[in-house]
């Protein structure tokens, strides 16, 4: 057996995963509120793009959760 197989065996990665976990949600947190904030000042600017703004941020948010559920499904399924 190789010591690669030896380390694989002894090393544990769910606390990596738990890690990587934690960041994903750490980062859609911010990206969810810089998208809010940049969103609630472009209406503050412009009130008469309202729905057009809102929409874009809404489309926005969406991808930055589906981007943040995936990262934290691939961390937990590699541990």
């Amino acid at each position: 057996m190789s010591s690669l197989a030896l380390i694989q065996e002894v090393v544990s990665y769910a606390p990596f995963a738990a890690i990587g976990a934690g960041l994903a949600a750490i980062g859609a947190g911010i990206g969810i509120g810089r998208i809010g904030g940049s969103a609630m000042d472009a209406i503050a600017r412009q009130p008469e793009m309202q729905g057009k703004i809102q929409a874009s941020a809404i489309v926005l948010l969406a991808f930055v959760e589906a981007v943040a559920l995936f990262a934290v499904v691939v961390a937990l399924i590699a541990k």
